[in-house]
């Protein structure tokens, strides 16, 4: 059964909606980001498909594919991964290898997990979307780049009141930005 890790930009107060500029993608092409850069590369080399909702598919399409000077390889990445977009509206996605998920998005992916031979699927951004596959039990790992930033308001991954009784501490890694990589499984 493939992984379905969920990778999270997210300040030290828990906000991942980005209400201010405290994650600049482009800003890891920096020399003081190389070494961030290296580690979501190598993360990228364990997946062959990013999983998103309608919102967060449309603000990368909108982006990525027109970044014809990107020195990070993101946009190399994102154009030729297997791209999933849970969507009840969208009918043409318009961004190469990308692949419309309509119905019952528990159903879809837990179909993408059960599939022979595949490598980890992402998901990124798309808080609605992963709170609902949260809730269904079908995460099997978080990682969250944690900016040493407190935003003090926006959506959080997980909303008020909800509970995961333990999580188990995969990888704890601290970068020269002062960003640190936290990989939990639940328990």
């Amino acid at each position: 059964m493939r992984t379905l890790a969920i990778t999270q930009n997210v300040t030290v107060d828990g906000s991942v909606e980005m209400l201010t500029d405290w994650f600049d993608p482009q800003g890891q092409g920096g020399a003081g980001m190389s070494d961030v850069l290296e580690e979501s590369h190598r993360q990228d080399r364990r997946a062959d498909a990013l999983l998103v909702g309608r919102r967060t598919f449309e603000d990368f399409r909108g982006y990525w594919p027109k970044q014809t000077d990107d020195t990070t390889g993101i946009t190399a990445y994102l154009n030729q991964v297997q791209k999933y977009v849970v969507s009840a509206s969208l009918t043409e996605p318009q961004w190469e290898n990308s692949t419309v998920l309509r119905s019952d998005p528990v159903g879809e992916v837990a179909a993408l997990k059960a599939r022979e031979g595949g490598k980890d699927i992402v998901l990124t951004g798309s808080i609605t979307l992963a709170r609902t596959l949260i809730a269904a039990g079908l995460v099997d790992e978080y990682r969250f780049f944690v900016h040493p930033v407190v935003q003090g308001r926006g959506r959080r991954l997980f909303p008020d009141g909800y509970e995961i009784p333990r999580l188990r501490l995969l990888e704890s890694k601290g970068f020269r930005s002062g960003i640190t990589l936290q990989r939990y499984a639940p328990a």
